[in-house]
């Protein structure tokens, strides 16, 4: 029998906005645990396969390719992945994609080991991860808010932020460490055990009773459609899961300003980089700093968005305008000691406005629909990370450093600003709600963003 659910209830009380009350369930506590161990492991061999392939090929473009053929199943295949979320247990799910991650990290490890590791096989290895990723990433992103209830889901998604910075820094320690006494192989053998160690703490996680989900075919008034009736299986098409992100206008508003900011504003690796080594003449220490305040900034903005309780894409949208404002000053900084100022609060809005984001796609739709909407954001996204690099190296290109930064900025706050007035407009004179119809899942329709 599976174990009971977590009373959603316990001290402090619920109006708490402690960015650390997620970990007052120990499920959540046991999950934490994981992931930091998980993002270690990964951390530890992301440090080292770039070089491990270029000691292969001998070749930079083969290190390019094979990110992209590792991404490329989350742009082709992450709604049948959502979908097949929304339809199998979630717990068994989860465990069985890390499971999976983990036996093709110890393939891996051991044709490292024996010398048998070639680009072909490193490629299938690349796609055969990235297409069980499309399973594992929305699985165990709803299982970890499962696990507290929707209010201090915030906060759970700031202990994740935070979880993910600390198993980057030591995974990244321990991965000079390691291959240095043990070798390549070992760093791959260790992220083995990493996604093992999760497999075996998820069938030991308990959900609140409050945030479990539907049975997977809910029908449009909250009574579960019995599986295998037409009613489920018509519930659980990719095509619906399509069909609701496309009918709720705070999921695209939230799309088009997670979008303009990923293509605009979140490529510092690459802009400030220029802007450091180029017009301030910062050499490649000076941008290391840069790159610390970043961090530092990423990790106080996910406390602070940790305490948020209610998000709404409101939130986000102002966070990102006022951080391309801010982008658009610190493009004019006449020294590297300004530019540290601004580049601070710039880290913190865009955390915030990140868990603000990610709470809002991922407990907006119903439970029984939540797969399948991840699937579509990850589609979106992937298709973002790849064209926004390029798009922003030709107006860097065309524009400088400083005016690429100038432009990007202003064109974030200024659609921003201007969906906020189209939007306000178009909502005045109307009623919120319409009293007429039902949107999917039984929910009164909005007629305009949240």
């Amino acid at each position: 029998m599976p174990p009971p659910a977590e009373p959603a209830a316990g001290p402090p009380a619920p109006a708490s906005t402690s960015p650390w009350r997620s970990l007052r369930y120990r499920s959540m506590r046991w999950w934490s645990l994981a992931n930091f161990v998980s993002n270690a492991g990964t951390w530890m061999q992301l440090t080292v396969q770039n070089l491990l392939v270029l000691k292969i090929t001998g070749s930079a473009a083969a290190t390019g390719l094979s990110i992209s053929v590792q991404a490329a199943p989350a742009l082709l295949v992450s709604l049948l992945g959502g979908a097949a979320v929304d339809r199998l247990p979630r717990k068994l799910t989860a465990a069985v994609s890390q499971a999976l991650l983990g036996c093709v990290a110890l393939v891996t490890a051991v044709l490292v080991a024996f010398g048998h590791l070639n680009l072909p096989i490193l490629m299938v290895l690349a796609a055969v991860t990235g297409l069980i990723a499309t399973i594992d990433a929305p699985a165990c992103a709803l299982l970890g808010n499962d696990l507290v209830p929707t209010e201090d889901v915030p906060s759970a998604i700031g202990v994740g932020s935070l979880v993910h910075s600390a198993g980057r820094l030591a995974g990244t320690a321990l991965a000079g460490v390691t291959v240095a006494f043990l070798g390549t192989a070992a760093a791959y053998g260790a992220n083995a055990l990493s996604f093992l160690f999760v497999a075996a703490v998820i069938p030991f996680l308990r959900p609140v009773r409050n945030a479990t989900r539907r049975v997977a075919g809910g029908t449009g008034e909250g009574r579960p459609a019995r599986r295998g009736s037409p009613a489920a299986d018509q519930d659980m098409t990719v095509r619906q899961g399509v069909a609701f992100f496309l009918r709720r206008p705070q999921l695209i508003a939230l799309a088009g300003v997670t979008g303009v900011s990923a293509v605009f504003g979140r490529n510092y690796g690459l802009t400030l980089a220029v802007l450091v080594t180029g017009p301030l003449a910062g050499g490649a220490g000076a941008f290391g700093t840069v790159s610390t305040v970043l961090a530092v900034g990423g990790i106080l903005g996910a406390v602070l968005g940790a305490r948020l309780r209610r998000p709404s894409v409101r939130i986000v949208g102002t966070l990102a305008a006022a951080g391309g404002l801010l982008q658009v000053v610190a493009a004019l900084s006449p020294s590297l000691a300004v530019l540290l100022v601004l580049v601070l609060p710039m880290a913190v809005m865009e955390s915030v406005s990140d868990t603000a984001g990610t709470t809002v796609l991922q407990t907006d739709p119903p439970a029984h629909l939540r797969g399948r909407v991840l699937g579509v954001w990850s589609t979106i996204s992937t298709a973002w990370g790849l064209g926004g690099p390029p798009a922003l190296g030709l107006l860097m290109q065309l524009a400088g450093a400083r005016g690429a930064l100038v432009s990007g900025g202003l064109i974030i706050a200024g659609s921003i600003g201007a969906g906020m007035v189209l939007r306000r407009r178009r909502s005045a004179g109307t009623t919120v709600l319409r009293p007429e119809g039902r949107g999917v899942a039984g929910r009164p329709e909005l007629s305009t963003a949240a």
